[in-house]
Parts: structure tokens; C-alpha cells; sequence
């Protein structure tokens, strides 16, 4: 908050426009000792000007160690301390959705999963990444079958397997443990318990939606079964266009990209359609709208998690060609970077820092040649926390006065 205040006295109108380019779950880790990540394996001519022309560092968006989920990554990476922003992803997929959240409601984020019906074991976290369709026929079911007295429920679809539960009653707080148990076929959803003694109530409530989602889903296949984590009890907080003296949109095809751009204070542009191809037609529709543009490409995380190696090189190459279409606007600006690292060896997030390199004509080029993690580990930017990232974007666009005398 502190940092937050100060970057608010100095404000002032950028001379240039900002382009954020984020890679989810683009870090990754070599699938043999001594060989390439997935970044360093794939095919990246454009990525390699950037870095080129601009300077380079590793970003940690938490802390060094500690493995982000994607909506403290985000907050960091937008300037948000997520240690202090602590929000959890229910919440942002609600926005993200367009839900009219209230103050005091609490959003939670919804996995439809696959479990054993002998064992209750999760065998598959995503319920094989069920169609859109699917789910929106789950939710129509879980809305007309759920029932809990004193709490309204709304149970909405993101996309594929993810969906967004909203409870509305007096008193409800977010101190409750996940049902995720994030691995498969060794135990059933974890049990719903209260962290703390004002979230009791709303555990129970909780408990009770996932005993009676439990049963109506039972005879759906293959998702017979949630799981629910992410809580938040929604409560604004301070917003990017009263940080800077600066108009914000956000690019993303995903509900909960477009949530967390959605609470910090940007527009959500809703023409960015399902493709990369049609994200940057969006940006180059909406570009003298905005100082500020957010780009998210999802994939490289799906297939991170997927442990899918050549679909996540592919993805790189294929964005990697979109390049030339942001650089074309003349941004003052061009970032790229990635909110967490997701190697395909693990198929999952983790702790390892990610690649960021600044293009801009008020930067100092440090020489390094390609955009890869061992590259950038030699940049002139070092190994920063994410949340100083932002503060240098628009330091480079002539957006920030003095500090002091």
C-alpha cells in the first residue's frame, strides 16, 4: 500500500502507450539434464528482438521460493504486493464472468473433477477438461438442485471445467480450507473446515454446497464430483486509474484474467475473442482508446499442466509470430514476461522465477541476445520482485514526476 501511495503523488500523463504481453505459466525446466526449456526449445525470432533491444531480468511475483497461483502472480505483476493483496480466485473469477459480486459476498472457485465411485479418490482434477457446453449444463443443475436455507446461491460457468460459486448472506468470511487435494488417485475432496472462528458459518455453508452438489453430480460422467478452493470475500481495493494518470484494458479469453484486470481497475475489452490471433486483432482495434494494454495468452499454462512439451513450444512459436503486429503500434512500451513458471516435467506451477524483458527508447540494452530463462538471468534488471515491474513500465512511458527534491 505503501508503494501504492507514493506512485499516486507522482503521477502524471505518460508521453507514450504500454504494452504488458503476459505468457502464462511460460517458465518451464529442461526435460533432460543440460538440454533447453520449453522457451529455450521453441522457435522465437521476435522475442529475441525484444530482448535484444531492451533489458532483461527474472521476476519472482511472490517471493523466491514460493510457487504463485495465477491471481497473486497478476496482482504482482499489475504492482500489487500479493503478501498484502492476498485475493483469493474465486473472487476474480466472478468478476471475471461479470457477476454482480456485493460487497460482503463470498465468491469461491469451482473445478468440476472426477472421482473413483468405489474409492471417493480424485482421479482427475479437470474432469478431462469437460466442453463448455457440459458445463453449463452442470451449473443449470447445481442452481435448480441446491438448497440452503439463509444463503442465496449462484453457481456460474467460467469455461471448461471451471465454474464460480457466490454465496450472499450476513456474515460470511473466507478462512476455510480448500476440498482440492491437488494430486489424484490417492484420496477423496478434502473435507471443509473453518481456519478461523468467524468463518464457521461460512464453512458450513459450504460444507453443505458440496454434500448436496456431491450427490446431484454422482451420476454425471466423467464430472461426478467438485472441488472447491479460492475463497474471497469481496472488498474493493485501490485502483490502477487512482495509481496513475492512465487508461487500462485488458485482453484475455479466460474469466479469471479478466476478473483480476476487472478489480484492480481496467477495462475489459469484449471482443478479444478465443484465439492469440484475435486478441492482437483486438489490440490493434482498441489501440488509441488506452494508455495501457494487458495481453494474456493462457495456453502455455494449459499445456504446462498438461505436461504436453511440443504443444507448449507450438504455442510460443505461434505468439512469437503475432509479435510484429504489437510492435507495429510503436509502443513506447513493450514488455513481455509470464505470471508463473508451469514446466511441462512438473505439470504444475512452480517457485522458479520468469523471463521479462522491457523494450523502450529510455532503456539501457544489456546485451543480452535471446529470451530464454538462462539468458535473462544475465540481464541488466537482475532478479526483481514482480511488483516493481509496473512502476518501470510507466517510468518508461514519462508517467511518473520526481521523488523528491
Amino acid at each position: 500500500m505503501e508503494l501504492l501511495n507514493v506512485l499516486k503523488r507522482l503521477r502524471q500523463r505518460p508521453q507514450g502507450k504500454i504494452i504488458l504481453l503476459v505468457f502464462d505459466g511460460l517458465g518451464g525446466l529442461p526435460r533432460e539434464a543440460g538440454g533447453p526449456t520449453e522457451l529455450g526449445a521453441a522457435r522465437r525470432p521476435n522475442l529475441d528482438a525484444v530482448a535484444r533491444e531492451g533489458v532483461c531480468g527474472l521476476l519472482d511475483n511472490v517471493l523466491p521460493g514460493l510457487t504463485p497461483g495465477s491471481g497473486p502472480a497478476h496482482l504482482s505483476l499489475f504492482g500489487y504486493d500479493p503478501l498484502v493483496f492476498d485475493i483469493g480466485r474465486g473472487l476474480l473469477g466472478a468478476l471475471g464472468i461479470g457477476f454482480p459480486i456485493r460487497p460482503g459476498d463470498l465468491a469461491v472457485r469451482v473445478n468440476f473433477c472426477t472421482v473413483d465411485p468405489k474409492t471417493g479418490f480424485v482421479t482427475d482434477r479437470r474432469a478431462g477438461r469437460i466442453p463448455t457446453e457440459t458445463n453449463e449444463k452442470l451449473v443449470a443443475m447445481l442452481n435448480a438442485g441446491v438448497k440452503i436455507p439463509g444463503c442465496e446461491v449462484f453457481v456460474r460457468t467460467e469455461k471448461e471445467h471451471r465454474a464460480c460459486l457466490v454465496l450472499r448472506a450476513d456474515g460470511l468470511y473466507d478462512g476455510i480450507t480448500e476440498t482440492d487435494p491437488q494430486t489424484t488417485g490417492k484420496e477423496p475432496p478434502r473435507p471443509v473446515a473453518a481456519t478461523d472462528a468467524r468463518s464457521e458459518k461460512a464453512a458450513a455453508i459450504v460444507a453443505e454446497f458440496a454434500r448436496q452438489a456431491a450427490a446431484i453430480l454422482k451420476d454425471s460422467h466423467p464430472a461426478n464430483n467438485l472441488l472447491l478452493r479460492g475463497y474471497a470475500r469481496f472488498e474493493k481495493i485501490p485502483l490502477l486509474t487512482e495509481t496513475y494518470d492512465m487508461r487500462f484494458a485488458a485482453i484475455a479469453t479466460y474469466p479469471m484474467y479478466r476478473g483480476v484486470a476487472n478489480l484492480v481497475g481496467m477495462d475489459i475489452l469484449p471482443d478479444a475473442g478465443d484465439t492469440m490471433e484475435s486478441e492482437f486483432a483486438c489490440l490493434e482495434r482498441h489501440y488509441a482508446d488506452y494508455d495501457f494494454f494487458f495481453l494474456h495468452i493462457k495456453k502455455t499454462d494449459s499445456y504446462g499442466e498438461d505436461g504436453n512439451w511440443d504443444a507448449k513450444v507450438h504455442v510460443i512459436e505461434e505468439a512469437d509470430k503475432l509479435i510484429p503486429r504489437a510492435r507495429a503500434l510503436d509502443p513506447a512500451v513493450l514488455c513481455v514476461t509470464a505470471d508463473h513458471s508451469t514446466p511441462c516435467v512438473l505439470k504444475m506451477h512452480s517457485w522458479h522465477p520468469v523471463p521479462v524483458a522491457i523494450a523502450s527508447k529510455y532503456e539501457r540494452p544489456d546485451g543480452v541476445q535471446e529470451f530464454t530463462e538462462r539468458a535473462c538471468a544475465s540481464g541488466g534488471l537482475g532478479r526483481l520482485r514482480g511488483i516493481h515491474l509496473m512502476p518501470m513500465l510507466v517510468a518508461n512511458a514519462l508517467g511518473l514526476e520526481k521523488y523528491g527534491a
